[in-house]
This record gives structure tokens, C-alpha cells and sequence, in this order.
């Protein structure tokens, strides 16, 4: 990495000293609080970012939209092309993993590849996407929680249940990352459990109640929607329906790169968190999705059953060809999902808005780290301020009476369309800032697959999905009004990170210099704490 030698030998002998297009390693610096380095492997890494996906939760609720809106027996195909892509994206996305360690991100990768401006621009973005995940979530946890709750007869309006969720994401993130790891990893591992229980469950039953077909895996019907059948009344679908919701259900997977400095060897564990996240869930997605299909006797009869009734659709499967017993376990494990997923979006938000503290973008408050657990701690209470007031928001605005359209409908539907719409923003964008940053800072290392041809691809393909979102707002957008403003306000947000950071360019050169240079190089082994940049300089 460029800089951290020469900072020791620049004539002003700052460690905070102005770098030009080189980064600040934070190791050297001893105003800036640090976050719990060494503290996960790559396992913890996997729950933090494979958690934020939320298997479970994509599946049930996701599935359906796929196969009744989108590609009917190719909805499968979907989450097969899906797969492939992101592997594609993740191939660059690595690589600069691995030459880039850094709370922030998409903000760092941007700004060091694409210039300081839209850095802070997709920085600013990033923070608002995963900050509003979190209510998102909260407004799923809430519909569901009042459907599991009045099967014994208690009724609580949904706005407290959201509330509750929100609050006691605050307090278990407020503790040692690793309190985290611990309980998204038991979310996780309960989640892919039951799922193939199912997926096992509904193969081995083969002939007898299940009908499975080879077209569900083939990739062309991925970008073929369901023709639809007038005389069963049953809806066309459009292809790019089904792709945008197959893309859609890795969301998370990419905050990788934001638990990088509490990793114990970021620059190999980051890497492969991406690279084995992505085929997991693919793999996952792919099986349980064609299992899903082939719970039902023809094609016509799944696309109904996901058109009439889609909050069924897993559940009569389960009922049918597994048990009773299995329909109870996924009905609680789409509350915990729906938790610890939301919880994995407030980790990864309070990161970024740790890593524009630090560098002095937002308020400095925000990147400091709790004297114990050394977590993001005011950041941590700043996103559940923000979640709550939303939530409220909504509550307000919207209703409390009715779940199924407040809770579910606006609150988790239009929250998660505004948060995905800039990640898709965020991935595109990223993939050139990778091909720029190879070419002009790393031309030994640039590779004609790596750091070219795989992120074009991406570029293409993300810029593609993202095409599908904005043409299809109507559907996405649940009828809703506000939908209607979604992509306007995501792009507000942009600019208004490029002009602050023009503005910082003009009247504070020092902090306009920081913006997506602070990195994390690790320390020896044996040191604790910030070294001195000469120190650093040395052991380099």
C-alpha cells in the first residue's frame, strides 16, 4: 500500500498529515479510535454479511414474487444467473478487497478509484441505504410478529413490535462484535437448517407429490417470464420482474469489505467471505427455489398458488410433504430472520457512519469507539435514532391498524426498495472505480480478468438489474405514491455528497484530503495500539 512510509518522511511530520492520492493508515495515528482489530475470522465474517441476505426471509417472501410475477418454472434460472453475475462482481470487488482494507467500503473503493467527489457522494448513499434496512426490516419483523402473536389471541399494534426489535438491536450491538457473530450465527445456521430440511423434505418426495423438471434450471427461462394461462386466470409475469427479485435476495453480501479492520486477517478473510457468501446463497437459492416449484404438480398450479396466496406458498408445500411441524419452525424463523438480518444492516450502517466520522465528513463524534467493546457505539446509537424516527414516521403518517399494508407494504416495502436501488447504484459504480484504481495506482498488478473484463461485465449487468428496478417502480413500488419519489431522493442524497465535498475542497483542503483515504494496514504481531509513523515506516 502507497503512503504510510511517505507520511513519515513528508516535511511536515503530521501523522495526519495531507497525503495527495495516497491513504492514512490508521495504525499510525493516534486521534483516531480504532475498532476491535483481530476480533472475527472468517466465519464471524460470514454470519455478519451472509445474515444481512437473510436466507430464509428471501426465500419466503421473495420465491413467490419470482415465480408468480416474474419467470413461473424458470424462477430458479433466475437465482442460477444471479449467481454467476455476482461471482462476476465479486472477482474485482476482491481484488480490491485485497489491496484496500477499510471500514469504509463502497465510499472508500469510490473515492480512490473515482475521485474524492462521488466518493463521498456514494458514501453519503451508502449511509442512507443501510440505515433505512434496518426500519425495513423492523416493518417485516412487525407484520409477522402480529400474525404469530394473534394466534394466541394478543393483539399489539405493529409500531411497538418495531419499536422493540430496533431498541434491542441497539443494545446487542452496543456490546463486543462478537456478541453479534454469536447471535446472527445462530440465526443463520437455524435458517439454512430448516431450509434444507425442506429442500430435502420436498426432493425425496419425488413422484410421490412433488413433480421436479430439468427447465427450472435452465438459464434461458431465467430471461423468459411466465407466458400466463386466461382460462386459470392466472397473470403473465415479465422476466425482469423475477431477475430483479432474484438480485435483490443477496443484498448484504457485499458489506464485507466494511468488517475488514475487526478481521483478523482482513486481506485474505474478506476475499473469501465474498466469494463463498455469493456461491452459498446461490447454491441455497437455486435448490430451495426449485424445491419451492416443485411442491406443486404443474407449473400453473405454483404460479397460482405464488399469485393468490403467496404467503402460503412455502408453507402448503412444508404442510403437504413434510409435516405440520416444519410450517411452525419457519413461521417463528421468518421472526428471527427478519431480526438478526435487520441487525446485521445496523452493524454495517453504523460502519459507515463510523468511517465518515473518523474522517471528520460527519461530525467526529461519530467515529469513536466504545473505551471497552471498542464497537462504533455513538454511531450504533445515531442509526437507532434514525430507525426509530422512521419507524414512527410511518406509524404517523401511515397507520397502526393495519399491518399487512403499513408494516409489510410500506414500511418494509419502500424501505427496501429506496436501500436496494442505491446498492445496485453503489455496485455499478464500484466496478469502474476498481478498473481506474488498478490502472493508474496498481498498473503492475492490473489483470486482464480481475481488475478489466470481470468488472465491465459487472458494470453491465448491475446498470442492467438496476434498468429492471426503474421500469418496473410501478410493480416494485406496491401501488404506493412515495414510490414514485424513491429514485429522485437516492439521487439527492448523491449530489448532496458531491457538493459537500466540493465545498470542503474550497474551505477545509485538509478534510477534503481524508475523504476515503483512511485505511487500516493491521499491526505486528505483539502490538495493540497505534504505532508512531516511523515506527510503521520501519516494520514496513
Amino acid at each position: 500500500m502507497i503512503g504510510v512510509s511517505e507520511m513519515a518522511n513528508s516535511s511536515s511530520g503530521a501523522v495526519a498529515g495531507k497525503q495527495g492520492a495516497n491513504n492514512l493508515d490508521v495504525t499510525t495515528r493516534g486521534d483516531v479510535d480504532l475498532l476491535h482489530s483481530k476480533a472475527v475470522g472468517l466465519i464471524g465474517v460470514l454470519f455478519l454479511t451472509v445474515t444481512g441476505a437473510a436466507p430464509i426471509t428471501a426465500m419466503l417472501l421473495n420465491t413467490p414474487i419470482v415465480v408468480g410475477n416474474g419467470n413461473g418454472v424458470g424462477a430458479p434460472a433466475a437465482f442460477l444467473v444471479a449467481t454467476v453475475i455476482l461471482l462476476i462482481f465479486s472477482v474485482g470487488y476482491a481484488a480490491m478487497a485485497r489491496k484496500v482494507t477499510s471500514v469504509g467500503g463502497f465510499y472508500s473503493f469510490i473515492s480512490l478509484g473515482l475521485g474524492r467527489e462521488l466518493g463521498m457522494g456514494m458514501g453519503f448513499a451508502s449511509v442512507v441505504a443501510y440505515a433505512v434496512f434496518e426500519p425495513s426490516l423492523a416493518g417485516g419483523f412487525a407484520y409477522f410478529a402480529n400474525l404469530k402473536l394473534h394466534q394466541f389471541g394478543i393483539d399489539v399494534a405493529w409500531p411497538w413490535l418495531a419499536l422493540a426489535m430496533v431498541l434491542l438491536i441497539f443494545v446487542l450491538t452496543y456490546l463486543d462484535v462478537k456478541i453479534s457473530t454469536a447471535v446472527l450465527g445462530v440465526a443463520l445456521i437455524a435458517e439454512v437448517a430448516m431450509l434444507l430440511i425442506f429442500d430435502v423434505g420436498v426432493f425425496s418426495k419425488s413422484g410421490h407429490g412433488a413433480t421436479v423438471t430439468g427447465a427450472a434450471i435452465n438459464p434461458l427461462n431465467a430471461f423468459l417470464g411466465y407466458p400466463g394461462n386466461p382460462s386459470a386466470k392466472l397473470a403473465a409475469g415479465a422476466a425482469g420482474i423475477g431477475l430483479f427479485f432474484a438480485f435483490w435476495s443477496w443484498v448484504g453480501f457485499e458489506s464485507a469489505p466494511n468488517y475488514a479492520e475487526e478481521s483478523r486477517n482482513p486481506k485474505r478473510i474478506v476475499p473469501l467471505s465474498l466469494y463463498i457468501s455469493v456461491l452459498f446463497l446461490g447454491i441455497l437459492y437455486t435448490i430451495t427455489s426449485w424445491a419451492a416449484i416443485s411442491g406443486y404438480s404443474t407449473t400453473d398450479a405454483s404460479v397460482g398458488a405464488a399469485q393468490g396466496n403467496a404467503a402460503e406458498y412455502f408453507f402448503t408445500t412444508s404442510t403437504k410433504l413434510i409435516g405440520p411441524w416444519s410450517t411452525a419452525i419457519m413461521s417463528y424463523l421468518i421472526l428471527t430472520g427478519s431480526f438478526a438480518c435487520g441487525m446485521a444492516f445496523h452493524n454495517t450502517a453504523s460502519r459507515y457512519l463510523y468511517a465518515l466520522g473518523r474522517e471528520r465528513i460527519l461530525p467526529k463524534a461519530l467515529g469513536r469507539t466504545h473505551r471497552r467493546f471498542k464497537t462504533p457505539h455513538i454511531a450504533s446509537l445515531v442509526q437507532t435514532s434514525a430507525s426509530i424516527i422512521i419507524v414512527l414516521l410511518f406509524a404517523i403518517f401511515g397507520g397502526t391498524k393495519d399491518p399487512t399494508t403499513q408494516a409489510y407494504g410500506e414500511l418494509y416495502g419502500l424501505m427496501a426498495l429506496l436501500g436496494t436501488i442505491i446498492i445496485l447504484f453503489a455496485q455499478a459504480i464500484v466496478s469502474v472505480a476498481i478498473v481506474v484504481y488498478f490502472k493508474r495506482q496498481h498498473p503492475n498488478d492490473h489483470h486482464w480478468w480481475q481488475t478489466m473484463l470481470a468488472p465491465i461485465l459487472a458494470f453491465l449487468s448491475q446498470a442492467y438489474v438496476l434498468y429492471l428496478c426503474l421500469t418496473n417502480m410501478g410493480f416494485l413500488g406496491g401501488g404506493f405514491s412515495f414510490a414514485a419519489w424513491i429514485p429522485w431522493i437516492d439521487g439527492g442524497v448523491i449530489v448532496l455528497g458531491i457538493l459537500g465535498a466540493l465545498y470542503l475542497k474550497s474551505r477545509d483542503p485538509s478534510r477534503y484530503d481524508q475523504i476515503g483515504r483512511m485505511i487500516y494496514e493491521g499491526f505486528p504481531e505483539g502490538a495493540d495500539g497505534p504505532l508512531h509513523a516511523a515506527e510503521a515506516s520501519a516494520r514496513r
